[in-house]
């Protein structure tokens, strides 16, 4: 393994992932296959793998590729639909797709099942504006091979074979529209972490430790970088050299890159989002049920507060949820502390976080609203996606936090961006993931960027080309300019995922 800037002295591992969640596992298993012989060590502060961010109950399960987030496809000024980021997201789960194919076909992990089932993706809104808007949206993806299969509908009845539950109760003549795309997938993003840690703690020279907390990081002069690690049940404490460290940590990854005082991570804040989901209980309900639907967002809230009335599959059985309700908390993970949001502010980037706060004072006033909401307030929200809707159907469930990027920008002094966001060392030691969704869906082609920019030189080598390309065939090409690959490799990854149409 090399290194823009070579390392010497003695070292613990040559890989330390610090949290057990989807990004690290698949950069531990795209480590290892690229690199048999790497040692590896993966430390987590809970007692099992994907309990934050990863877990089915804390995120939306929806296979982001852009079908019917509405969030992804903005109206422009001038009335027309900007697609690039829903190609970008719908190229990027086709290759997360690849991987799970390649990982199901090698018998790295077993049954696609556990994991992901096809589920059809709907966008449904109402009103006259919100129709024309998404018959835009509609003919400007279908000009894309990735979306050529997405219907488009205004017509009731249509929609009531679609989505019944969705229709029923609704004023007769009310103007409505939906998508539909048959392609749609539900991802149980927990069942798939675990399956690839299980995989990963089986190979030589791999180590995955449960409560284990980093106290601190910092480089040595000879290039690795010393962990202090924590035994949360013994008290012990112990230091780890590594060549290359990855902090995968969900919210809890900001704070450990201040840590790190890597020049690359001044200026970066977090901002925390809470969620929560309206979880049905009437077995009846859950069994008519057979979409994910997406509708618009309230002003003001962020991509991950985008109403949506889910169908999922948890632990192999059925389930029907809606949401997320969105809530502050000043923790920036479930199982992390009220004073994580006061400790991440630092010198370098109190300026960026208060000018992020006056620049978006809509999302204060949303989540405000959101916090005071009673569950009478939380129904009548139901209700516009499902009018028979009733309070004793359905019960409140904690989801996950998110924590929004911070970053400075010269113009507006900081902005808060929704998305990941990669921050690495310019020599490639040590890098971060912070940020949400499209998050899991869309983790291959993060972490495919994390080796461009922190395993240069390997992976411009004959081998590990040669490797990537057996894990993902269109490695380097463009699904949405190839329809003929585009459609080779769906029904390829289909077949093996066991996600065929009907």
């Amino acid at each position: 393994m090399t290194k823009k800037k070579k390392t010497v002295g003695k070292t613990d591992a040559d890989v330390i992932l610090i949290g057990a969640g989807i990004m690290s596992a698949t950069l531990g298993v795209l480590l290892k296959e690229l690199e048999p012989n790497l040692s590896i060590e993966i430390y987590e502060r809970l007692d099992i793998a994907a309990a934050e961010s990863s877990d089915a109950w804390n995120n939306a399960g929806t296979g982001h590729s852009a079908f019917c987030e509405l969030n992804y496809t903005p109206e422009k000024k001038d009335g027309t639909v900007e697609t690039t980021k829903a190609v970008q997201i719908a190229e990027h789960f086709e290759v997360s797709k690849q991987f799970w194919a390649y990982l199901i076909e090698k018998g790295l992990i077993s049954n696609p099942e556990n994991f992901i089932r096809k589920i059809p993706h709907m966008s449904f809104v109402w009103g006259k504006k919100n129709s024309e808007y998404l018959k835009k949206r509609f003919e400007a993806l279908t000009k894309c091979d990735l979306f050529s299969d997405m219907q488009f509908t205004e017509d009731a009845e249509t929609i009531n074979t679609w989505a019944p539950l969705i229709m029923e109760g609704r004023k007769k003549g009310e103007k409505v529209a939906a998508t539909k795309m048959d392609l749609g997938t539900d991802v149980n993003f927990g069942s798939l972490t675990r399956d690839m840690f299980n995989y990963l703690k089986e190979q030589s020279n791999v180590s995955l430790f449960f409560n284990h907390e980093i106290r601190d990081l910092k480089k040595n002069k000879d290039g690795n970088w010393i962990i202090k690690v924590k035994d949360l049940e013994s008290g012990d404490k112990r230091k780890r050299v590594a060549k290359f460290v990855f902090i995968g940590a969900g919210g809890g990854s900001l704070p450990l890159l201040e840590k790190s005082d890597i020049p690359e991570g001044k200026g970066f804040g977090g901002f925390p989002v809470s969620g929560q989901w309206l979880k049905c209980t009437n077995e009846e309900i859950i069994a008519k049920h057979h979409a994910k639907v997406y509708g618009k967002a309230s002003v003001g809230a962020p991509p991950m507060s985008v109403p949506h009335l889910d169908t999922r599959m948890i632990n192999g059985k059925q389930a029907l949820l809606f949401g997320p309700y969105a809530g502050f908390s000043t923790k920036f993970l479930k199982n992390g502390s009220f004073l994580d949001l006061p400790k991440s502010i630092k010198f370098n980037n109190i300026r960026p976080m208060i000018s992020a706060g006056l620049h978006n004072l809509d999302l204060t006033k949303y989540l405000i609203e959101q916090v005071r909401q009673s569950p009478e307030d939380r129904l009548e929200a139901l209700k516009e996606y499902l009018p028979k809707a009733e309070l004793k159907d359905w019960e409140l469930e904690y989801a996950g936090q998110r924590v929004q990027v911070i970053k400075k920008d010269e113009k507006k002094g900081g902005i808060l961006e929704f998305g990941t966001e990669v921050v690495s060392a310019g020599d490639g030691s040590i890098a971060a993931l912070l940020g949400a969704s499209p998050g899991a869906s869309t983790a291959v082609s993060i972490m495919i960027e994390l080796l461009n920019r922190c395993f240069e030189a390997d992976l411009a080598t004959p081998e590990w080309q040669a490797k990537i390309k057996e894990m993902i065939p269109t490695y380097g090409k463009a699904l949405a300019q190839d329809a003929e690959l585009c459609k080779a490799t769906r029904s390829r990854t289909s077949k093996i995922l066991k996600i065929e149409k009907d």
